[in-house]
């Protein structure tokens, strides 16, 4: 029988038949906790008594979240995850390494893989071709010390993708139109499956904004083919061995079929306080920010810094706005700092953060005060998500954000660009 992308994955790694319904058992590749929901895995994993990890080379630890600690529980909970990854020999991030999700797709996912995390962002390394997806913490216990997980095989929705991205419309964009338009539940527990002529033009970079916020239309994953993009990206990373091209069968059964033209798409920007509330930049137009954040698992990597320094180069931020900018991995900011992206952007006005999640989810680094708004590069703008229930999160690309900056509201990076 022909198969998706999900189909033949789960197929392979459950050694069955796996079709869009059943209900399978499958090795897991990779499993990893994070430093705000690993705490309560661990627990869970001591509590149950298991009595070590099936495969500690494909088990990871992340400090990230809240990276350098701001607070006293939180230390305790890093000294926790320390003394599980030393007692269980899996590999541990340190505070400063950077957001788990870009780390997976540096080090670690490949195509083909089964991947679980105790974070719903983990469906990130579907760019790779990796069935990837978030599980809550006594799942991913049950993960690491079995090396295997239950799975549903999810159905599928085909996103077929034309032309290419305009000039100062980006993989963000197109991600939160999206989200529009199938809405926050509409694919719950479905697979996105991204295919078409525009793939060619689509980098890996790209494609994991894309995957990183598939979960925000309630997608179990979001996943692209390994092709050629897929290829260079891992041999990039050293990883050349890693790669094997991976397709769905042609006719293969898809729940659903989206049609995209790139050509049609605009800046977008998402309002408080859902993610599917999402419109051209222009309606957002004039909106007043006290606060930029560039960076997250969602636009924290290299190609994102160097469209914002592109942008800032030679500007300076408004005095009432300010601009927090956060390297997704060390990685990242190494070679930030040696294109001069850094640079730029310091000399535009921003405050470099550490590697890591920072401001995206509220714990330090960039807390709102009340009555301001934040214009995001995230992927989650819900009511409190920065820390302040009291405050406002708009979301966008890093180029809108960083043309917004310059004005001290929300811009059309275009008018910049």
């Amino acid at each position: 029988m022909a198969k998706t992308l999900a189909e033949k994955i789960l197929t392979d790694k459950s050694k069955s038949d796996a079709s869009a319904g059943d209900v399978v058992v499958a090795n897991v590749d990779l499993a990893f906790v994070q430093d705000t929901t690993g705490p309560l895995t661990v627990r869970q994993f001591e509590k149950i008594n298991f009595q070590g990890i099936a495969k500690p080379q494909n088990a990871v630890v992340f400090l990230d979240h809240a990276a350098p600690s701001p607070a006293r529980q939180l230390s305790n909970d890093h000294a926790l995850l320390r003394r599980f990854a030393r007692e269980t020999g899996c590999h541990i991030y340190e505070v400063g390494d950077g957001v788990c999700h870009q780390l997976v797709a540096e080090y670690f996912a490949k195509p083909g893989d089964i991947i679980v995390g105790s974070d719903s962002h983990t469906v990130t390394a579907g760019a790779l071709g990796a069935f990837a997806t978030g599980m809550g913490s006594s799942d991913v216990a049950a993960a690491l010390a079995l090396g295997k997980t239950w799975l549903r095989v999810p159905e599928t929705f085909l996103i077929n993708l034309k032309g290419t991205l305009p000039e100062g419309v980006y993989a963000k964009d197109l991600i939160l139109y999206l989200i529009n338009q199938i809405g926050a539940d509409g694919a719950t527990y479905k697979a996105l499956e991204f295919a078409g002529e525009a793939l060619a033009h689509i980098t890996v970079p790209e494609r994991l904004t894309v995957a990183n916020m598939a979960v925000e239309a309630g997608a179990k994953v979001g996943l692209f083919p390994s092709d050629e993009e897929t290829q260079k990206f891992l041999t990039t990373q050293g990883r050349s061995d890693n790669y094997k091209p991976l397709y769905p069968d042609a006719d293969a059964h898809y729940e659903q079929l989206i049609s995209l033209n790139l050509l049609e798409l605009e800046p977008m920007v998402s309002f408080p306080h859902t993610v599917d509330n999402a419109y051209s930049v222009s309606k957002a137009k004039g909106i007043k920010i006290q606060q930029v954040f560039i960076g997250t698992c969602t636009n924290g990597r290299l190609e994102d810094l160097a469209v914002s320094a592109r942008i800032l180069q030679g500007k300076r931020r408004s005095p009432g706005t300010r601009l927090l900018v956060t390297p997704a991995s060390r990685q990242v900011l190494t070679q930030a700092i040696d294109n001069g992206y850094i640079k730029t952007l310091i000399e535009a006005g921003a405050i470099i953060l550490p590697p890591g999640c920072a401001a995206c989810l509220g714990l330090h680094q960039g807390v709102l005060g009340d009555g301001e708004a934040c214009l995001s590069t995230a992927n989650r703008n819900f009511k409190g998500r920065m820390g302040n229930p009291k405050a406002m999160i708009y979301l966008a690309s890093p180029a809108t954000a960083a043309a917004s900056a310059i004005r001290g509201e929300i811009t059309d990076p275009r008018e910049i660009m």
